[in-house]
């Protein structure tokens, strides 16, 4: 398998990418506090037959944090196409925040995606709950008050996120790497990042392309809430759920995640026909 690393300029920084394989191009985004190791389980087995894009979002990983320049992740997304000299992927899998920045995608730029596939995926727009916010808004106080490496260590524990995670020790220690090496920005800077009017929430019929939704059966009820919207509203949407799984069910469950994954790209027009190995 030949792997490439770079990075490349863009707006007010620069974007760090990797590229394993060859053929068809998937590109991989990842969630909020990670980076794109969170895809380490899928690489080699996609890259045997597809090539495989991971790339760190703005803000995250080796990418630089945002400055005072406005951005917005779909541009960045664009601008790392453009680059690659890619028109159009087979495929964009999302993860909770990549989730959101995939639907954005496929909504403002719909002839540059064959198909889209959401993991436990945020909608822009979509009204936490107050039990989420209860769990959730403490942290970027915890960053401010007492400082980062003291929200990690709350954020790693956060249970309607981890909670399954915390029983698993590979995939705990693969977290725990990506949350060390986090910045933090986000949690004590206001973030510029323009986000898209009307959000994602009021145009999810407007979806066209093939689209797939995986959940884990143990997520949290805000992003199982979310799923079942994404299932309703959008017209071209199929729904599986992973047992026993939580909020990153393709490193929790990595097998069943791949082979779900694979199942689905053989439906994808133009997709090469290949199994999970």
């Amino acid at each position: 398998m030949t792997t490439t690393t770079a990075c490349f300029d863009i707006p007010g920084g620069q974007l760090h990418y990797q590229i394993a394989g060859a053929g068809a191009p998937l590109v991989f985004l990842h969630g909020f506090t990670l980076d794109h190791r969170v895809w380490a389980q899928q690489i080699a087995p996609f890259a045997a037959h597809y090539q495989v894009i991971t790339y760190d979002l703005r803000g995250f990983g080796r990418s630089t944090v945002p400055n005072a320049t406005p951005y917005d992740h779909c541009t960045d997304l664009l601008a790392l196409l453009d680059h690659l000299q890619l028109d159009t992927i087979t495929a964009l899998i999302g993860l909770s925040l990549g989730g959101e920045i995939a639907l954005e995608m496929a909504l403002a730029h719909r002839s540059r995606l064959r198909s889209l596939v959401l993991v436990d995926a945020m909608i822009g727009g979509y009204q936490w709950s107050a039990a989420w916010q209860t769990m959730t808004n403490p942290i970027w106080k915890v960053a401010r008050t007492e400082g980062i490496a003291a929200a990690k260590a709350h954020w790693i524990k956060h249970p309607g996120l981890f909670g399954p995670l915390q029983a698993q020790p590979v995939a705990l220690a693969a977290l725990n790497a990506m949350i060390a090496d986090y910045s933090g920005w986000h949690w004590v800077n206001r973030d510029p990042r323009q986000l898209p009017t009307p959000p994602a929430l009021t145009r999810l019929p407007e979806i066209t392309v093939p689209t797939l939704i995986i959940t884990g059966e143990r997520d949290s009820a805000d992003f199982l809430a979310q799923a079942a919207l994404l299932q309703t509203e959008i017209p071209t949407a199929q729904r599986r759920t992973i047992a026993d799984a939580g909020h990153l069910p393709n490193l929790e469950t990595p097998a069943e995640f791949n082979q779900i994954l694979f199942d689905f790209l053989r439906t994808v027009p133009d997709a090469p026909a290949c199994n999970a190995s």
